[in-house]
């Protein structure tokens, strides 16, 4: 599990922000037990990602840029649009 985790609790749902360097195994680990939808950082192109819990699995929401602040406000929409949030 992924300790002391930022998050963006400015609009609901509240987005965990996964640091650069964490893992794919970590990330899942954490989702499989917190079940809170974390922005994680691609470390090869400094887009971001969306990764949360549905259906007993990890989905990942691709293309949500390459602002943090953006990926958020992205990454809500696509929760709500999901009916996750």
């Amino acid at each position: 599990m992924l300790d002391d985790l930022a998050t963006d609790d400015s609009d609901s749902p509240a987005i965990g922000l996964v640091p650069v360097g964490v893992s794919w195994e970590e990330v899942h680990d954490h989702l499989k037990i917190v079940h809170n939808p974390l922005l994680v950082p691609l470390d090869d192109s400094g887009q971001y990602v969306g990764a949360y819990w549905a259906d007993a699995k990890m989905v990942i929401a691709e293309d949500l840029g390459s602002d943090q602040e953006q990926a958020v406000q992205e990454f809500r929409e696509v929760l709500r649009e999901q009916g996750e949030a």
